[in-house]
């Protein structure tokens, strides 16, 4: 027994009723009545009984009474932590010098885990649940370089995919994460079994596969304060309600009552930039005699990377002569982190009447910085030209500040591929000293090199969990909670400006923030009755509410103002300066507010054995939505034990996922590449004026029918494996259209209809129930432990295929040649976005190996071919990624009681992806959405003290 069986939890008493029965089945009851994980070998245990439980112990006391007697045996370490082992096994084992006697944490592979996610009865292993199950603990997760728990979990995870996302608007500040092929938003998560808020951030720019959704943000949750997590590959919206159609992600938090650590990392990439510090601390308390408190903070700081190339277009205006260009003028990879602050706090106290009180809490705060687009200042329009779109001339805009026709008149200067700096013309207006050059001012005075914009944001995250335990009456255990999380997303946005101001603008601006506030209320009862079977039946009732809110905030006034230089009666642009901070426009005072939403839901769990070897679940679960109505949603699972060695799995259910509050009102401007290269383009609810002229309807759920049907082996205490097909049908999926060109009829349209910021945007998307979509996959996962000479070893493999393909898209009316006909919105290179991005095959094989005081982790990771639309801009730059094979190295060595020293390489070897064809186009030296990342090789050192 590891993990929390540990001396914290020695001292706490609980309440026990257990019955005389498999020890497997006891040990898993014990483990749910004293809200612990318990570790033992589960093959063993499934053969013997145990003896009946009744009455208030200590931990080490029940187990003591429960095995007395039988094979098994409870044994406690000089550190205190306990073991359940067979006591054969104890008699033969041959003794061990002191120092050989501590391993570290987690190693012990032969000891099954249990995990609560995805059952009210009691907990399971990964072999006896019937719906496949990833248990990883806090040593796994931490035997690798990556420094936050989204990325050590895409790792471990075959079928969880994270992308780098380095120029992506609000996406790069929190990174979608795909499971089993799925949007960021159809992964639920929960924290110590109770349901997370999402983020405020929605993808505007996902990369196709998550465009348009708010998924959560796992990155926020410090991974030093998780003792394991727990993985459920499959639907469960029956279950845990909207958006568990991919899975659901159980983050399980460290409990002990005293004792804890420090660790120290650094570390950078083999191109020397990248460097990264990082601490982080935990700490045990006791509450009282009965009680505990866990406290973990986490503190990050990491710099930014370069996988660049010069710009085609600003390589040729070095070679124009303008030596005022950056080099490189844009910068793809990983973003600033400045500050990374985290914390976590897991308490609980069980009271004399057997109640137990327990409350958890988590924060976060984070500063982030990136880059976006180079402006050319030459052809950037809006803020150094303007095309005439009549005769295709372009020209240099000039701000006359007396006024047009009113005082000096500025010259007129057409732009070409001469450098402008060089034009007589503009050196009139660039010599400040003279009358006409005081009045007449151009954007290439201040960048004459042209300037890419730096995008970032602060984001607050945090989250608050009180509630209550407590056995009543007839045998019915109750479970009540509250939960409160917010997150918080504050934009900011440097070396840029609002050009409709001229030279009054700002070239530092503060566009705005959006927040996500979500109350939820639980009130579970679960209760084991007998049948007519052998077995008891395990009831669950349960009752949920929640309350969504999603805030926009206005920007600073200069942020989103239309300045002096923007506008002419009726539209006519008479410099043409574009209004608003250029790359990402304040959000107005008008698009500001709040929108709200609550529902309820009931919902029923039943499990039992039909026979001894013949396991069900169902589960069903009403929901009503104030903004949209009712869903009705159920799940069917079985689990068939063939023999003690194999057995077959499978489910069927239906999942949903509401359209978010922020899906349904938020408005924003981004830009991004289209057709014709980078324009403005508004992202808009269904309801927005903009929309309803562009075609939209009101949002609806989407819908989804999963089933999965697999196979475990176990043969012995140190090996099993398990693999299972899945299939996923999801209709009605929420996303964003492709950007659609506004006309100038459209224009004329919206203005009439008093909507005159129209004549900003090129372009507009908006959120709709757009397509259907049939993801199947295989996940196959194998954990073998073997002894060879003094090393003891365990060996892991996973795999996942998945495959994705859009069965049905929404077809609209346009007029194509003076004749209307129904054509997608969905371009074919969007729809090639969402089947092939993420690469159709993922895998890793890991060895862990342990002698004496040296640990050692060495793996391999697996990336197939991915099929990426540069720039998601629909403009015939197509990529076909190869695969790529990285190798990942890792040695603990154990100091001394006390003290441990980490040394490891990610990506060992620099493996990188092939170069981006395209790359002259905008810089990027890799397709950015490269699975294995476009990094490289990370070096890290590492330093741990552990105290009692």
């Amino acid at each position: 027994m590891q993990g929390t069986d540990s001396p914290s939890t020695q001292s706490n008493a609980f309440s026990f009723s257990i019955p005389a029965q498999d020890a497997n089945e006891a040990l898993t009851e014990l483990a749910k009545q004293a809200n612990t994980t318990l570790l033992f070998p589960f093959d063993l245990a499934k053969r013997v009984k145990t003896n009946a439980l009744e009455g208030t112990f200590t931990l080490n006391e029940a187990l003591v009474q429960l095995l007395e007697g039988t094979e098994l045996a409870v044994v406690t370490d000089e550190s205190g932590a306990l073991s359940i082992r067979s006591r054969a096994s104890l008699v033969a084992k041959a003794p061990q010098k002191k120092e050989e006697e501590s391993a570290p944490e987690d190693t012990g592979n032969a000891l099954e885990k249990i995990a609560v996610v995805g059952t009210r009865s009691s907990p399971r292993s990964v072999v006896d649940s019937p719906v496949p199950l990833d248990i990883i603990g806090s040593q796994a997760l931490s035997s690798q370089g990556n420094a936050d728990v989204l990325a050590m979990l895409s790792v471990m995870v075959p079928s969880l995919n994270v992308n780098d996302q380095p120029i992506n608007d609000a996406s790069s500040l929190v990174r979608p994460a795909n499971l089993r092929g799925m949007s960021s938003d159809h992964t639920l998560l929960l924290l110590n079994g109770k349901r997370r808020h999402r983020s405020a951030v929605i993808t505007f720019l996902g990369g196709g596969l998550s465009d348009g959704a708010q998924g959560p943000d796992i990155s926020v949750i410090p991974a030093y304060a998780l003792q394991q997590v727990e993985v459920l590959r499959d639907g469960a919206s029956a279950q845990y309600g909207s958006d568990a159609i991919a899975g659901v992600i159980n983050f399980v938090l460290k409990d002990d009552n005293h004792g804890g650590s420090i660790a120290l990392r650094s570390g950078l990439y083999s191109e020397g930039d990248g460097e990264l510090v990082q601490f982080q601390g935990n700490k045990g308390f006791a509450l009282g005699d009965n009680g505990f408190i866990n406290a973990t903070v986490e503190y990050r700081q990491q710099k930014g990377t370069s996988r660049s190339v010069q710009r085609g277009d600003a390589a040729e205006l070095i070679a124009q002569g303008n030596n005022f260009i950056s080099s490189p003028s844009q910068i793809w990879g990983a973003l600033d982190v400045n500050e990374d602050i985290k914390f976590a706090v897991n308490s609980g106290v069980t009271l004399a009447s057997g109640s137990e009180l327990y409350s958890f809490a988590t924060g976060a705060q984070r500063d982030i910085e990136g880059g976006f687009y180079f402006r050319n200042p030459q052809t950037r329009e809006g803020v150094f030209s303007r095309t005439d779109s009549t005769t295709g001339e372009r020209r240099l805009i000039v701000a006359d500040l007396d006024g047009l026709d009113n005082g000096i008149t500025c010259p007129s200067i057409t732009l070409g591929n001469a450098n402008v700096l060089s034009d007589p013309n503009y050196l009139l207006i660039a010599d400040n000293s003279t009358a006409l050059g005081a009045n007449c001012f151009a954007f290439n005075e201040w960048f004459p090199g042209g300037f890419t914009p730096r995008f970032g944001g602060t984001i607050t995250d945090g989250a608050l969990v009180f509630g209550v335990r407590k056995e009543l009456s007839q045998g019915w255990a109750m479970d009540a909670s509250a939960t409160l999380g917010y997150s918080d997303i504050e934009y900011t946005i440097a070396n840029t400006v609002n050009p409709s101001l001229g030279p009054q603008s700002p070239t530092e601006f503060s566009p705005g923030s959006v927040s996500q506030v979500e109350r939820t209320v639980n009130l579970d009862f679960a209760k084991l009755i007998q049948t007519i079977f052998e077995d008891p039946v395990s009831i669950a009732v349960g009752l949920e509410w929640r309350k969504e809110t999603y805030f926009q905030k206005a920007g600073d006034e200069a942020s989103y103002i239309a300045g002096p230089f923007a506008l002419e009666p009726p539209l006519g642009l008479v410099q043409g300066f574009s209004i608003g901070s250029n790359g990402f426009p304040g959000y107005q005072p008008q698009s500001a507010g709040h929108w709200s939403r609550n529902n309820w839901a009931l919902y029923a769990d039943l499990e039992f054995y039909l026979t001894e070897a013949w396991q069900f679940a169902v589960a069903t679960r009403v929901e009503h939505f104030s903004d949209f109505g009712s869903t009705f949603d159920g799940k069917f699972s079985t689990r068939y034990k063939i023999d003690d060695r194999f057995a077959l799995r499978g489910s069927i259910n239906t999942g949903f996922k509401a359209p978010t509050v922020g899906q349904s009102n938020v408005i924003n401007v981004t830009t991004a590449y289209g057709l014709n290269g980078l324009e403005d383009q508004a992202t808009l609810p269904p309801t927005d004026l903009i929309s309803i002229q562009l075609g939209a309807t009101p949002l609806t759920p989407e819908e989804s029918v999963n089933f999965s049907l697999g196979g475990v082996m176990q043969f012995n205490e140190q090996f099993f494996a398990t693999i299972d097909y899945f299939n996923i049908r999801l209709t009605d999926r929420i996303s964003t259209t492709s950007a659609i060109p506004l006309t100038e009829q459209d224009i004329n349209a919206l203005i009439a209809q008093g909507r005159p910021d129209a004549v900003k945007y090129n372009a507009a998307k908006y959120f709709t129930n757009d397509f259907d979509t049939r993801t199947q996959g295989i996940d196959v996962v194998v954990n073998y432990g073997f002894a060879l000479n003094d090393w003891q070893n365990t060996l892991l493999l996973a795999y996942n295929w998945t495959d994705t393909q859009v069965e049905r898209v929404t077809l609209y009316p346009a007029l194509i040649d003076g004749v209307i006909s129904m054509q997608p919105n969905l371009t074919g290179a969007r729809i090639r976005m969402l089947e092939d991005n993420l690469p159709a095959h993922r895998g890793n094989i890991t060895l862990e190996q342990i002698r004496g005081k040296w640990a050692f982790t060495w793996r391999f990771n697996y990336y197939g071919e991915f099929y990426e639309d540069h720039l998601d801009a629909s403009a015939g730059m197509d990529i076909i990624g190869g695969a790529l094979t990285t190798f990942d190295a890792q040695v603990a060595w154990q100091l001394s009681e006390s003290v441990r020293a980490t040394l490891g390489a990610q990506n060992l070897f620099d493996s990188l992806p092939d170069v981006n064809p395209f790359s002259g186009e905008v810089g990027a030296l890799y397709p950015p959405t490269s699975p294995s990342g476009i990094n490289g090789a990370f070096y890290y050192l590492g330093l741990e003290y552990n105290f009692k």
